[in-house]
């Protein structure tokens, strides 16, 4: 998949969380999923935001049959990843270890999100030797 530098709404990003989730989907297929029992308005607005979407090289078009399949052109990791740093960029002049730093302890994390984060700065610790 390929990173987008635009902006994603959060109507947008329901479409491309139910296109991650679903893979390739016709617009009537997203519709029953994000507004079920939905009718013309909502299959309008669907469509809208797949235009959007598809404007901002985030998803595509495959119309091979008569209704389009349209799939996610980007991965959620790389979603987050672009988020976060325009927000690092934002508030903590492109550093993301205030960003982090806040995050981590923000809430109170579970054992295996703990775990997790060890694992990364002990992988993270490896690779600057």
């Amino acid at each position: 998949m390929k990173t987008t530098e635009a902006k994603v709404t959060d109507a947008e990003l329901a479409v491309l969380k139910a296109l991650w989730e679903q893979g390739g989907s016709t617009i009537r297929e997203l519709t029953d999923k994000l507004y079920p029992g939905g009718g013309t308005s909502q299959y309008a607005t669907v469509q809208k935001l797949l235009e959007r979407l598809e404007s901002k090289s985030c998803v595509a078009r495959e119309s091979s049959s008569r209704a389009h399949r349209f799939r996610a052109l980007v991965a959620v990791d790389e979603l987050i990843d672009q988020t976060l740093r325009e927000t690092a960029a934002r508030l903590c002049e492109g550093s993301l270890t205030p960003l982090l730093t806040h995050l981590v302890q923000s809430r109170t994390l579970k054992q295996a999100e703990l775990q997790e984060l060890r694992r990364l700065v002990d992988k993270l610790d490896e690779g600057q030797d």
